[in-house]
């Protein structure tokens, strides 16, 4: 090979080289809305116009759990020390509502303090890349990933793990990340099981799948309803929407559907709302 076809030959590697190297990231702008869905491949910020939300007063039966997520993301808000949180337990109970609600609530008390931004359980390895993004965009932001967990053979927790707490850079000062899941440990009883069977030493193959967890500085647990908190719900969404129905059918219509649902919690309370509306025929 000439001299010349070498040196072609060595601009043609060059440029396939250049085309494989990731672009850099450009740098969201996170004034133009109050809620993002984080999107990997290629990496990006779609802004959210309308969020799917319910209101903080409807939430009912989770005072407690309310009130601790509100002081928390209060004080994140004014730049003040705060905690990530973990919501956990039950399905329906109101966890990523509450998320929601509380971040609305944040906002109309102090106008454009913080954004929303959600990140779907599948792009978490991506969670470094987009936390650099948002950490240059210097607005206060709740990261939330709802529906959290990690089965057997899934690695990405080591990364959230890392980003988290205990990893060289850590969350950036700007960001505290939110999530929601139906096991306390994150990780499915199975698994533990499992590792507390084959591991070699088993005490510390559990420690280092549950220590995810304690990464949240802040647990609220979450259980289903008793019947008279269900029906507490039910009538404030009567109330909120101008439903016209007596009480009394009202409690009895509800407590069939819970019946036929075999559940109560505040996802069966809305969904039993969303029928008895369409049965009355007024809009939500």
């Amino acid at each position: 090979m000439n001299f010349i076809a070498a040196i072609e030959a060595l601009n043609s590697i060059a440029q396939a080289l250049e085309r494989l190297v990731p672009k850099p990231l450009a740098k969201a702008d996170l004034s133009v809305a109050d809620a993002f869905v984080w999107y990997a491949d290629p990496d990006r910020l779609d802004p959210i116009t309308t969020v799917n939300r319910v209101e903080i007063e409807l939430l009912r039966g989770i005072e407690s759990q309310r009130e601790q997520l509100l002081d928390n993301t209060r004080r994140f808000a004014k730049g003040l020390p705060a905690n990530n949180a973990l919501l956990w337990g039950a399905r329906g109970t109101g966890k990523s509502s509450l998320v929601k609600a509380v971040h609305a609530t944040i906002n109309a008390e102090t106008p454009n303090s913080l954004a929303l931004v959600e990140i779907h359980r599948e792009d978490i390895p991506t969670l470094p890349r987009c936390l650099r993004l948002l950490k240059e965009s210097g607005r206060r932001c709740i990261l939330f990933c709802d529906d959290l967990s990690f089965d057997q053979q899934d690695d990405a927790y080591k990364s959230l793990k890392a980003v988290l707490e205990g990893g060289i850079e850590g969350r950036p000062a700007n960001v505290v990340f939110y999530a929601t899941s139906n096991r306390r440990h994150l990780m499915a009883r199975d698994m533990i099981d499992n590792e507390r069977a084959t591991a070699i030493n088993p005490g510390e193959a559990i420690e280092e799948k549950v220590s995810l967890s304690d990464r949240f500085g802040l647990w609220l647990g979450f259980h289903h309803l008793d019947q008279d908190t269900f029906l507490s719900i039910v009538e404030g969404y009567v109330i909120r929407y101008k439903l016209p129905i007596e009480t009394v059918e009202l409690h009895r219509a509800a407590n069939e559907w819970t019946v036929t649902r075999g559940a109560r919690s505040g996802r069966v309370a809305w969904q039993f709302i969303q029928d008895l509306a369409g049965r009355l025929e007024r809009p939500l």
